[in-house]
């Protein structure tokens, strides 16, 4: 199922069902996963393994074939965006280090955003992802102020519900939403839960996603770097 594909980041829920295998490439691009339901296991290259569950994400380079086997009762569900126009390998630092393919949720440490807003890092340049920011987003029932970003983004809501706010219009969104952000678009994710709404995004060009501006152009967040005029 195809949800949303904005230009170079192309966002699908991937389904295997129970005792199947699905073979995939990523082509000429880099492409992340995220497991949101099920259990199973990521085959890379016809060789080494690694165990999924959920709250797991994998990290893809350009040209590898990988396998994902559900050997679980249940479907084995994935969020997938795919990001074509990855960044050329590079001979500096960054572009040097290894991949880290699998990382999970809860080793990864809570950082803060705008608005009493938290972010964990699932992948980024940090970990081998050189052209995007992969994360998980965390939002209170606070409302942030309308903000917009300088990446293109795209977002898939894991729990709660809210109201999506762009452009003078309102949208209701609730767990299996997806959200198409083009950069400097000003809007607000409201959560007009109880609980704290949780999502999963992708954005390029990477860096933090605590980097917002106001309408005016203002950092939104301490530590945001000017707008070049």
């Amino acid at each position: 199922m195809k949800d949303g594909n904005l230009e170079g980041l192309e966002q699908t829920v991937l389904e295997c069902a129970p005792n199947t295998t699905t073979s995939r490439s990523t082509g000429d691009g880099e492409e992340v996963l995220f497991v949101i339901a099920g259990q199973g296991e990521l085959q890379l290259d016809g060789g080494e393994c690694h165990r999924l569950e959920p709250e797991t994400g994998v990290n893809l380079g350009p040209g590898q074939q990988y396998a994902l086997r559900n050997d679980g009762s249940d479907p084995l569900r994935t969020v997938c965006v795919q990001i074509r126009g990855a960044a050329p390998q590079r001979a500096d630092a960054t572009a040097a280090l290894a991949r880290t393919v699998v990382r999970r949720l809860a080793d990864q440490e809570a950082q803060n955003a705008t608005t009493d807003r938290q972010f964990r890092i699932v992948a980024d340049p940090s970990t081998g992802l050189r052209s995007a920011t992969h994360f998980v987003g965390y939002v209170p029932t606070t409302r942030a102020p309308d903000h917009f970003h300088t990446y293109d983004e795209v977002i898939y809501v894991l729990e709660g519900e809210g109201a999506f706010h762009a452009g003078g219009v309102s949208r209701p969104i609730s767990a299996g939403s997806c959200i198409e952000l083009p950069a400097r678009t000003v809007h607000c994710l409201e959560n007009t839960g109880r609980d704290v709404m949780r999502l999963v995004a992708v954005f390029r060009p990477p860096g933090s996603p605590a980097a917002a501006y106001y309408p005016d152009g203002t950092p939104a967040y301490p530590g945001t770097p000017l707008l070049a005029i």
